[in-house]
């Protein structure tokens, strides 16, 4: 065996086979084995540095602690440093074993060097965080749907280019799971397609599924830390404003553009007005509508002077009407 190494915890064990006692026993063993390893492992490297063995051990199986000093007097640490300098001028003179045989340190005149992060580093720190990556996605997605649903506007375009760039460039240095991706893709087709087809809320309800389990699944990780997560609460916040916001928002503007025009050659159509001479199928004659009199050619039946008219189209400045 090479110098630091350690052999031993063999005890056989059960995978998943078994009762509950079958189980619990594993387990048992399971974390008996792995105390018994480390334990071990840090007694070949106790030794191999000339430590405290015994206090080694009792560190990984009964999880003792000292303070500085205590650790100082029990051979556990060299030295106790209140600065970087204080630490220099200890270390100067020092013997060191090394790969390559003892060696002595100076560091009484050693240069003191601080590496700093780097402008796309600190950019990255900041942004690399799940939650903003998560958020700097939705803002993205919905910049470009404003400014695909009201061409020209410019700034919900470029807003929304940013923030996908910039959460794009965060979620490379997170753990993505592009199923998750695709879910949250899925959901806002399904959002889309909610307010265009009539689902009586089926295509709303697994829009909102959809982006909350692709949320959910967006950042994967086997290790249960909460600093590659995304939070809870945020998921859900954002998932109940996507949802107001497609189910409400977009589609009250999708409704206004499906909406009759009020205005220009369009806004006069089905109007009523009212007949200044009489009219034969085919003829000319004029009409009275919101205080202008019109040219107008009858398409049907007769019309006397005085009765109510509807505008049926209207072409240049003439307009072709019917009897109420």
């Amino acid at each position: 065996m090479a110098p630091g190494t350690n052999i031993g915890a063999a005890h056989p064990v059960m995978m998943s086979e078994g009762g509950e006692s079958n189980r619990k026993d594993t387990l048992d063993i399971m974390m008996e084995k792995a105390t018994s390893d480390a334990a071990a492992f840090i007694r070949s490297i106790a030794e191999k540095r000339n430590r405290n063995i015994e206090w080694a051990e009792k560190a990984v199986r009964k999880s003792v602690s000292l303070t500085e000093t205590e650790a100082l007097k029990e051979n556990v640490i060299d030295i106790v440093a209140k600065n970087m300098d204080n630490l220099l001028a200890q270390l100067d003179g020092r013997e060191v074993e090394t790969a390559a045989g003892t060696k002595i340190i100076h560091t009484i005149n050693a240069e003191v060097r601080v590496t700093e992060m780097t402008t796309i580093q600190k950019l990255l720190d900041i942004i690399s965080d799940p939650n903003l990556a998560y958020i700097l996605l939705m803002l993205g997605i919905y910049g470009l749907l404003f400014e695909l649903s009201n061409p020209g506007s410019i700034l919900p375009g470029v807003v929304g280019v940013i923030s996908l760039i910039l959460a794009f460039y965060s979620f490379h240095s997170l753990p993505i799971n592009f199923a998750g991706l695709a879910l949250i893709i899925f959901s806002v087709v399904l959002f889309i397609a909610e307010i265009k087809i009539v689902s009586h809320g089926l295509l709303a309800a697994g829009g909102i599924i959809s982006f909350l389990i692709g949320s959910l699944m967006l950042i994967k990780t086997t290790v249960p830390f909460a600093i590659i997560q995304i939070s809870l609460s945020v998921i859900i916040t954002v998932t109940i404003l996507t949802a107001l916001f497609f189910i409400f928002a977009l589609g009250k503007g999708i409704t206004a553009q499906r909406r009759k025009p009020t205005t220009g050659s369009e806004g006069l159509v089905d109007e009523i007005g009212v007949a200044l001479s009489n009219f034969k199928p085919g003829s000319v004659g004029q009409i009275m509508l919101h205080g202008e009199i019109w040219k107008a050619v009858c398409l049907e039946e007769e019309i006397q002077e005085g009765e109510n008219v509807k505008v049926i189209e209207r072409k240049d400045l003439t307009l072709k009407v019917g009897k109420i």
